[in-house]
C-alpha cells in the first residue's frame, strides 16, 4: 500500500524514500540537484508567497498559519496531482526548513490524509 511520509531535503536520500517530491517553492539554499534526488519539484503546492513570508517560520504563528494553508490547500490544484501519485506509489515529500515539526510539509501530510 502507497505511503505519504515528509523528509527534510537535506537528509540523505533513501531508496526506502520511494518517489521524492520537493513541495517548497524556492530551491533549498545550497544544494545541488544532484545531492537534492528530487524527482519532482511540486512547487505550486507550497504556501503562497504572501502566507509564507507572514509565517516567517515562527512559532508563535504556527496554529494559524497551519489553518490558512489548509484554506489554501482546498482551491489548490496542485493537490490532486500529489494524490494522484500517492495512490500509485510511496511518495516522500520534502522541505528546507529547519525545524521538523513547524513546517508546511507536516501541515500537507496531515491535511492529505485526513
Amino acid at each position: 500500500m502507497p505511503t505519504l511520509s515528509v523528509k527534510r531535503v537535506y537528509e540523505e536520500p533513501s531508496p526506502r524514500d520511494g518517489m521524492r517530491v520537493l513541495v517548497d517553492r524556492l530551491w533549498p539554499r545550497g544544494l545541488t540537484k544532484e545531492k537534492a534526488a528530487v524527482d519532482l519539484w511540486l512547487k505550486e503546492i507550497a504556501p503562497s508567497p504572501t502566507l509564507r513570508t507572514w509565517f516567517d517560520h515562527r512559532e508563535d504563528r504556527f496554529d494559524a498559519f497551519a489553518e490558512k494553508y489548509r484554506h489554501e490547500l482546498e482551491h489548490n490544484p496542485a493537490v490532486a496531482e500529489l494524490r494522484a501519485l500517492v495512490k500509485k506509489r510511496k511518495v516522500t515529500m520534502l522541505y528546507g526548513a529547519h525545524d521538523p515539526a513547524i513546517n508546511h510539509a507536516v501541515v500537507l501530510q496531515a491535511w492529505l490524509a485526513a
